[in-house]
């Protein structure tokens, strides 16, 4: 056999090979990409367990894709799988360095384990991003992380920075309302805490803290209406039955 005809046959073998398989790679993106859509679809409904099998079985057909390891670590941030959140989101910033969503939802992560500066680091990397649409989550945070580490200062210069961006921004006007509570400032708290609940007049925990505000400054009756608020909004939960004791012990006076 000629040997130039040898050559081409090897040649044409390799390039069908090489479309074959960037063909069965585009398959494999397409089947990934729906079966991620339908997770982030149950994530939205609140269906973890559902959007966690969605979310591997796309991880499966295809990794490299930085919006499925952002989903898949809100979905074991949900289920308190914390490691595996970090690990995710790790995973979401290497594929996509300008992720600011991704650097947020991990500092979140470091929040929730009182690892403040790892989640100050996070949201500064967050905010880094200049096109960050919503650069106040990441401000909101930075005040959360600073009021951790009793850097209180700090903290009411994130949260305010967070309300320049967006002033009807209610947990910033929380974070505030707190910070002022951890301080011992009772009016302050007040006001800060009356804005985060006429904005965000279902804001449970918000009603809760502002009672916890009143009672501080010995206004009893706007304190008993904070919080029988919340046990209308949250009836038969936790938040609930500590606005209860509340209550009672007001009552008690």
């Amino acid at each position: 056999m000629n040997r130039r005809f040898v050559l081409y046959l090897a040649f044409l073998t390799i390039c069908l090979a090489s479309v074959s398989c960037a063909s069965n790679l585009a398959i494999r993106k397409d089947k990934a990409e729906v079966a991620r859509t339908i997770g982030e679809g149950y994530l939205g409904e609140g269906n973890v367990s559902a959007a966690l099998g969605e979310l591997l079985r796309a991880e499966k057909l295809y990794d490299k894709d930085p919006y499925l390891h952002y989903a898949l670590g809100l979905a074991y941030f949900a289920k308190e799988e914390f490691e595996l959140a970090i690990s995710h989101f790790d995973k979401a910033v290497d594929l996509k360095p300008d992720y600011s969503e991704a650097f947020n939802s991990m500092g979140t992560v470091y929040l929730r384990l009182k690892e403040w500066d790892k989640a100050i680091s996070c949201f500064n990397k967050a905010r880094a991003n200049l096109l960050y649409a919503t650069s106040y989550f990441a401000l909101n945070n930075l005040g959360d992380a600073y009021r951790g580490k009793k850097s209180y200062e700090l903290a009411i210069d994130f949260y305010k920075k967070a309300l320049e961006d967006n002033r009807r921004f209610a947990n910033a006007h929380r974070g505030l309302g707190l910070t002022y509570l951890d301080l011992g400032d009772y009016e302050a708290a007040v006001r800060s805490l009356e804005k985060a609940v006429k904005y965000a007049p279902g804001f449970a925990p918000a009603q809760y803290d502002l009672g916890l505000a009143y009672t501080g400054r010995y206004d009893t009756g706007k304190a008993m209406a904070a919080f029988k608020k919340v046990v209308a909004l949250v009836p038969d939960s936790p938040l609930a039955d500590s606005a209860l004791a509340e209550i009672r012990r007001l009552q008690e006076y």
